[in-house]
């Protein structure tokens, strides 16, 4: 029985990459795409999403979105202990301190594999060849598989293709500016994130929103903090987001002597 290839899209650079050459005949044929929903995606993303989607039909290749619900929504109803994101918090050191992430597991893995499961028993239990986008100058994230039937498999790495690789094949083919995918208020942004946000005003209104209301008195008595008294933060600054210094040295006159391009050497 021929393995059932199945695609983990998270309709970034190198998934969509993966994605696209494999429905231009570069890489062998998928059977399936499933893209997990957190509901707090940036519109571009979802942009994006609607793009593939139509270019995946029109070859015939089903692309399933699934979902464990609105982070967003949960998070501010106090339900941050099972999927909790990784706010930041000051620590006993006085120092910010990263709180565990648990968000991936619940809103990605988890919906994801629940999804292969029910692909694989449709079509009959063949072995899964579940592929994941990430590129050669990710190596370091690479996983093997912790359920037999399921084989990961790493086509970009396979391939000796880093991001920068995935950047211009996509716009050698018609797909310049894919948009990264990560939830809108996510810690995990670095200061160049949180700036590109601020550029649309909506998006970022969203994040400096969420960001006060996990420190209201009514966050503060949910289950969102219910194992520690100190304030939660989106920014490593511990400050509220609209009050951070978000600016670069070239605003502060510093001379930039590189060119901020990404070569594909940075992992990111």
């Amino acid at each position: 029985m021929s393995a059932l290839r199945v695609l983990s899209l998270g309709a970034g650079v190198q998934s969509s990459t993966v994605l696209l050459m494999s429905l231009a005949g570069e890489l062998p044929r998928l059977d399936a795409a499933i893209f997990a929903d957190t509901g707090w995606e940036p519109a571009a993303v979802y942009a994006h999403l609607g793009r593939l989607e139509q270019a995946a039909q029109a070859a015939g290749l089903p692309v399933y979105r699934v979902t464990a619900g609105n982070i967003r929504d949960d998070v501010l109803a106090g339900d941050n202990t099972r999927n909790a994101m990784p706010f930041f918090v000051e620590g006993a050191d006085g120092r910010a301190a990263l709180m565990r992430r648990k968000c991936t597991a619940y809103y990605k893995i988890t919906p994801i594999r629940r999804k292969v499961r029910e692909l694989y028993e449709q079509a009959g239990k063949p072995p899964v060849e579940q592929w994941m986008g990430i590129s050669l100058d990710e190596v370091e994230r690479m996983r093997s598989s912790d359920v037999g039937y399921i084989r990961i498999a790493y086509p970009l790495v396979d391939a000796r293709m880093t991001r920068w690789d995935c950047q211009r094949w996509l716009e050698a083919h018609g797909w310049a500016d894919v948009p990264k995918s990560a939830c809108i208020g996510c810690p995990f942004h670095g200061d160049d994130q949180w700036r590109d946000l601020r550029s649309r005003p909506a998006e970022w209104a969203d994040a400096v929103a969420f960001d006060k209301a996990v420190r209201t008195p009514e966050a503060q008595r949910s289950k969102t903090q219910a194992f520690m008294d100190n304030p939660v933060y989106l920014h490593r600054s511990l400050r509220p987001l609209d009050q951070v210094d978000l600016s670069t040295e070239e605003d502060h006159g510093q001379l930039n002597l590189f060119v901020n391009e990404c070569e594909g050497l940075c992992g990111v």
